[in-house]
C-alpha cells in the first residue's frame, strides 16, 4: 500500500512550496517506506510514499502518462483485483503498457473512461488524478472504504492525503475542534460520522465517492451504492453463489510480489480465508501457507467466558493450524505492551480509537511485518452476513440508535460542566434518523424485513468502516498492507439482498456463510459460536490502566480534565471500571476499556495540540 497527499491552488505558484508536500508525505513513510516521488506543477503539488507490493520497478509514482498530447498524473494508494480484466479491455482499445503494475491499469482507464472508470475496477483504492490541459483534479475512493482520504478547501485551495497527520503538516490547517467535532468523539467515537474528519477543517471522501475538483469548484458525488433488489434464488442456490464469490474474492487477494499471510483467530471467517488460501497455495506451488494469531500472556489463567466471548480461540487456532498444515506464528502480548503502545494507536489513527483492541493490533502488525508484508483477514462478514448479537435480540432490534452504542445517556454523565449541555444525544439521534433515510428497500416488503434492511445498511455504513479504519491505520503505521476479502463489493451487494431466513439458517448467526462452507472448513469451526476479536482478561491490565487515569486525573495540565467531569471519572477509576458496567462502544469496551479510551484521548488532546473552540 502506500500514502498519497496533493495540493491544488490555481491562485498561487506552488511551485515555491515543494517543502511542504515534502512535509506532508513525510508524515506517510510508514505507507510507503520503500521510496517516493513529487510531482511539482505551478497549480499542483502531488506527493507519494510507496509500499512495492506489485512491480516493485514499474510501479514508480507519481506516474504521469500522455496520450495525445494530453499529460495526466496520478497518485495511487490501493490494490486492483482484476487489474488483468482491465487490462484486456484497454489493449483491445489500442493502450499499450510499459509496466505491469495496477497503477498504470488505473491511470489509462480514467484516460478511456473517465468517472466511469470507477464501473471497471475492483479493489481497494483511493487515488488523485491530475489532468493538466483541464486543469482538473479527480479524487475517488473505493467502495466501502476500505482505504481512507481526507481533504480540506480552504484559502482557495484544495488539499488532500491518506492521513490526518499529513493536512496537519499544512500551514492553512490547525488542529481545531469545535463542539461538532466533540459530539462526534463523545457521542459516537471512536465511530465516526460518515465524511467527517473530527478536526474542524478537515473532511474525509466517504466510502463509494468521488470528488472533481476544477475552476468551476468543488463537486462531490456518489458512484455506488447498495440496492435492493427481490432474492430469486433458493437456498442451496443461495449457498453455492455465496461460495463462489468469496473463493473468487479470495483468490484474486493473493496476488502479491513480496510475502503474504493470513490472519487466524479459528473462528469462521479468517479459518475459511485462511483454508482457501491455503489450497491456492498449494495449487500454484507456494508452499505452506504462514498464519499468525493473537494471544495475551496468561490470558488462559483469567479468562471469563459471557455471551460475547463463549471461549478462548487458541484450541480451535490449533484444528485449523492442523487441517490446513499451514506455518503458524501465535504472537503473545503482555499487558503492560497493550498500556504502552495506547499512545502509538493514537498516532497511528489520528484520533482516540478503541483503546488496547487499538494497541494491540498495533503491536500484532509489528510481528507480522517481521516477515511479512500482505496478509488477508477476515473483517467485514459479520456486518454482511449478520453475527453480532444485535441482529438477534429482539431488545437491539427494537432500538431507535446504533445497537453498539445504545447507551449515549451514560457518556453524558463524564462531560464537564461546561459541556453537560452539549446536544450529544440529539447529534446522535440525527446522524441514525438520517441513515435509516438512506436505506434501499423493497416496496411492500414487511415490517420485519425492513427493519432488518436497516441494521445491515447501519452496520455496513457505520460499524464496519470502524473496523476498517482501525485495520488500515494499525497495519499500514507497520508498513504492512492487510486485505479484506469480505469487503468485495460484488459479495457485499449480493449479501445485502439475501433474505434474513437464510442468512440465519438453522437459526444460526451467519447460518447463510456456514452452510456455504461445508466442504471447505471441519464442521467444529462451522459450528463454533461466534466469538469477536480478543481481548485481554488480565487483571494486571485493569490496574494498569487506572494507574495510568489516576496519574492523568492528578495532574492539572492534562488537556482531558476540561472535557470530563472529575468526580464521575474518578468514580469510575476508583472503582476499576466496575461502575461503568455498559460498554461505551461495540461489545468489549466496558469500565477498563473507557479508561484507555480517556487516555488516549488525553494522549491525543496533547500529542496533536488540540485547540478547542
Amino acid at each position: 500500500m502506500c500514502g498519497i497527499a496533493g495540493w491544488i491552488d490555481n491562485n498561487i505558484d506552488l511551485t515555491e512550496k515543494t517543502q511542504i508536500i515534502q512535509e506532508m508525505i513525510h508524515t506517510l513513510e510508514n505507507r510507503g517506506p520503500d521510496n517516493g516521488g513529487i510531482y511539482i506543477s505551478k497549480d499542483v503539488l502531488l506527493g507519494h510514499r510507496r509500499l512495492s507490493i506489485i512491480d516493485p520497478k514499474g510501479g514508480y509514482q507519481p506516474m504521469i502518462k500522455n496520450i495525445e498530447e494530453r499529460e495526466f498524473t496520478i497518485v495511487y494508494n490501493g490494490e486492483l483485483y482484476n487489474t488483468e480484466e482491465v487490462r484486456e479491455k484497454l489493449k483491445d482499445k489500442g493502450y499499450k503498457f510499459t509496466s505491469y503494475s495496477d497503477t498504470e491499469v488505473l491511470l489509462t482507464s480514467y484516460i478511456e473512461w473517465g468517472v466511469d472508470c470507477l464501473k471497471h475496477i475492483n479493489g481497494i483504492f483511493s487515488f488523485g488524478i491530475w489532468n493538466k490541459k483541464y486543469k482538473r483534479l479527480f479524487l475517488s475512493r473505493d467502495h466501502l472504504g476500505v482505504k481512507p482520504l481526507f481533504y480540506s478547501c480552504i484559502n482557495g485551495s484544495l488539499i488532500f492525503a491518506s492521513e490526518i497527520k499529513a493536512l496537519l503538516k499544512h500551514p492553512y490547517i490547525e488542529p481545531t475542534v469545535d463542539k461538532i467535532g466533540l459530539m462526534e468523539v463523545f457521542g459516537l467515537g471512536p465511530a465516526r460520522s460518515l465524511g467527517s474528519g473530527v478536526f474542524r477543517d478537515i473532511k474525509e471522501v466517504p466510502p463509494a465517492h468521488y470528488l472533481i475538483y476544477d475552476e468551476n469548484g468543488l463537486k462531490v458525488n456518489q458512484y455506488w451504492e447498495l440496492e435492493a433488489k427481490p432474492h430469486t434464488e433458493g437456498l442451496d442456490e443461495t449457498s453455492d453463489h455465496v461460495r463462489s464469490l468469496f473463493i473468487d474474492a479470495v483468490e484474486r487477494q493473493l496476488v502479491s510480489d513480496v510475502p503474504l499471510c493470513t490472519f487466524l483467530s479459528g473462528g469462521l471467517d479468517s479459518s475459511a480465508i485462511s483454508a482457501i488460501a491455503s489450497e491456492a497455495f498449494k495449487r500454484d506451488g507456494r508452499g505452506r501457507l504462514d498464519t499468525f494469531s493473537i494471544d495475551y500472556k496468561d490470558n488462559d489463567k483469567y479468562f471469563k467466558s459471557s455471551e460475547f466471548q463463549p471461549d478462548p480461540d487458541s484450541q480451535w487456532i490449533g484444528v485449523m493450524e492442523e487441517y490446513i498444515n499451514s506455518n503458524h506464528t501465535n504472537v503473545e502480548l503482555t499487558s503492560k505492551e497493550l498500556i504502552d503502545s495506547l499512545r502509538g494507536a493514537v498516532l497511528a489513527r489520528d484520533l482516540p480509537g478503541m483503546a488496547d483492541i487499538d494497541s494491540s493490533l498495533l503491536l500484532f502488525c509489528k510481528e507480522v511485518r517481521n516477515t511479512h508484508t500482505v496478509a488477508l483477514s477476515g473483517e467485514c462478514a459479520d456486518e454482511i452476513f449478520g453475527g453480532y448479537p444485535w441482529f438477534r435480540n429482539k431488545e437491539d432490534i427494537k432500538t431507535d440508535t446504533f445497537p453498539w452504542s445504545k447507551n449515549v445517556g451514560n457518556r453524558r454523565r463524564i462531560l464537564s460542566k461546561d459541556l453537560k449541555d452539549l446536544p450529544i444525544e440529539e447529534y446522535v439521534r440525527e446522524k441514525y434518523n438520517d441513515t435509516l433515510n438512506h436505506v434501499p428497500k423493497l416496496y411492500g416488503e414487511s415490517s420485519t424485513d425492513g427493519r432488518m434492511r436497516e441494521l445491515f445498511y447501519l452496520n455496513i455504513k457505520w460499524f464496519m468502516i470502524t473496523l476498517l479504519n482501525r485495520k488500515d491505520r494499525m497495519s499500514m503505521a507497520n508498513s504492512l498492507e492487510v486485505r479484506v476479502p469480505f469487503a468485495d463489493y460484488r459479495l457485499v451487494e449480493y449479501a445485502y439482498n439475501i433474505p434474513k431466513e437464510f442468512k440465519f439458517y438453522l437459526g444460526r448467526e451467519k447460518g447463510i456463510l456456514r452452510k456455504a462452507l461445508r466442504g471447505i472448513l471441519p464442521d467444529e469451526i462451522i459450528d463454533r459460536k461466534k466469538s469477536p476479536y480478543p481481548k485481554t482478561h488480565h487483571p494486571v491490565y485493569t490496574e494498569l490502566v487506572q494507574k495510568e487515569m489516576k496519574n492523568i486525573l492528578s495532574d492539572k495540565s492534562s488537556p482531558v480534565l476540561e472535557l470530563i467531569d472529575y468526580t464521575k471519572v474518578k468514580e469510575i477509576v476508583d472503582s476499576k471500571g466496575k461502575s461503568y458496567t455498559k460498554p461505551w462502544f461495540g461489545q468489549l469496551m466496558t469500565g477498563p476499556q473507557l479508561m484507555a479510551y480517556l487516555i488516549q484521548l488525553n494522549i491525543w488532546l496533547k500529542e496533536y495540540k488540540v485547540r478547542l473552540v
